[in-house]
């Protein structure tokens, strides 16, 4: 925050899962101390809530992780001419909730298979778990990372944790 107000920068890429602060409470803080500086969000996530607390907290552009870095340049420069650059993908999640929720599509398999991972289970443990084949683990974990709009594990995890009901086998 502080080199914000040191280096004035015009735009800033922002992670939404950064460690120490979350992407969305330092993009508040910093359009407090440089309500100037545009904000374009560049993350894994895509889920409509994400998507309208980073706006909400003053983001003008939201890219996805896997973009292609042409595009991420093209984004930066339009947010520093004003506009507001959004990845299509993102912008399906803005559109009326008359559409299903990110995860409703999931089936309960899917689901099972979701909360093993966020145990920390590889493809072969989870298979193991639910007597399904390695192969059709992976099938499914493919399916729940484009139905939840991530591309990682640990992002699945995240989401999981912020979206899911707590599983009743924890002990916690």
């Amino acid at each position: 925050m502080l080199l914000s107000s040191e280096l004035e920068p015009d735009v800033v890429l922002m992670d939404l899962s950064m460690p120490g602060m979350a992407g969305i409470e330092a993009t508040r803080r910093l359009l407090e101390l440089r309500p100037e500086t545009h904000v374009v969000v560049l993350t894994s996530f895509h889920d409509q809530d994400r998507v309208a607390q980073a706006l909400a907290a003053g983001a003008v552009g939201y890219l996805l992780k896997d973009s292609d870095p042409r595009d991420v340049l093209a984004a930066v420069r339009s947010a520093a001419r004003g506009h507001a650059p959004l990845d299509p993908r993102v912008a399906r999640a803005l559109l009326p909730s008359a559409t299903p929720r990110v995860g409703d599509s999931l089936s309960g398999r899917e689901r099972q298979v979701l909360q093993l991972v966020v145990k920390g289970m590889s493809n072969r443990q989870i298979g193991r778990a639910l007597g399904i084949t390695e192969r059709t683990v992976k099938v499914h974990v493919g399916h729940v990372f484009r139905s939840i709009g991530v591309s990682d594990r640990t992002s699945a995890a995240m989401w999981a944790r912020d979206h899911l009901p707590p599983d009743p086998s924890d002990d916690r």
